[in-house]
């Protein structure tokens, strides 16, 4: 019988395992509260809070391999990331923020002045004389 756990009874419960119990159900409360119906499915059936905590994990990062093409994926895309010819700069610079913002969400920086000399060297030819005043003014 090693390694089998022999549950206790509600009759058997002592303080510290009530409060155990309080903290581990607020705790999956708040996760709960925080996630939507399909990641609510997939994580229903776990009694912990650990466990609970761990599938989010493993649902929202993956791997450590799916993690790190994700990684490699999007910094491919940062670097060949150009501005479509009928985009407006509102529009470049959403889908910009999108692939820097998924990047940090992995544990992945870019250094803020390594992000403004990309965005300026991918700005079309009308925007030659902002870019030049955004690059002496900022010592680019």
């Amino acid at each position: 019988m090693d390694g089998v756990v022999i549950p206790k009874t509600k009759k058997e419960f002592n303080d510290a395992d009530r409060k155990a119990i309080k903290k581990n159900f607020c705790a999956k409360k708040i996760l709960v509260c925080g996630i939507g119906p399909d990641e609510y499915n997939r994580i229903s059936a776990c009694q912990s809070v650990k466990k609970t905590w761990e599938a989010l994990q493993t649902d929202r990062k993956g791997t450590t391999q799916v993690k790190q093409s994700k990684i490699d994926m999007l910094t491919t895309e940062y670097e060949l990331f150009r501005m479509k010819g009928d985009e407006f700069i509102q529009d470049m610079h959403t889908r910009f923020t999108s692939i820097i913002n998924e990047l940090h969400s992995l544990g992945e920086s870019i250094p803020r002045n390594m992000l403004v000399r990309n965005i300026l060297s991918i700005l079309p030819n009308s925007w030659e004389s902002k870019v030049n005043a955004i690059a002496e003014a900022k010592d680019l």
